[in-house]
Parts: C-alpha cells; sequence; structure tokens
C-alpha cells in the first residue's frame, strides 16, 4: 500500500531533542519519532510510552519519521505503511 498522507506537508519546527512526554514524566525512551504535520517528537512503540503513537491517535497526525542517527525513513500510521523521507 502507499500512503497519500505526505502530499502538502512542508518543513516543521522540532519540538525539542526528545520525547516530551518522556521528559516532562522523568521517563526514558528507546528510539525518537517526529510528526511530519506539527513537529512534535515523540518515543518509539518499543518505549514505554509509545507517545508517537499516542499523538496520532491523539491527534490525527497521520506521518512520523524516525530522528535517530542514519535512519531515512518514515510511517504512515493510516495506511499502515513505510514511506520515504
Amino acid at each position: 500500500m502507499t500512503c497519500t498522507h505526505m502530499e502538502g506537508l512542508g518543513p516543521v519546527t522540532r519540538s525539542g531533542k526528545g520525547c516530551v512526554e518522556c521528559l516532562e514524566q522523568g521517563m526514558r525512551w528507546v528510539h525518537l519519532r517526529e510528526c511530519l504535520v506539527c513537529g512534535h517528537v515523540g518515543c518509539c512503540d518499543s518505549s514505554v510510552g509509545k507517545h508517537a503513537t499516542k499523538h496520532f491517535k491523539g491527534t490525527g497526525h497521520p506521518v512520523m519519521k524516525s530522528i535517530e542517527p542514519g535512519e531515512r525513513w518514515g510511517w504512515c500510521y493510516v495506511d499502515q505503511a513505510m514511506v520515504d523521507v
């Protein structure tokens, strides 16, 4: 399946250098994801908080990308598909 949710997305301002919610709650994360709609940084589903997925469920923003060094991929939650970033 291909994702059509990348259309019209432009540059965003990243919300910070770590998962916003984990930092607020004193939690640790495994990997970080950035919302391509608003720039919110959340933790991956391997992290206890799963804040990137919670961000999608709370906002409907469909596409996140990995912001881990050396990784260049994204994920569309709606289409359940990898996307090029």
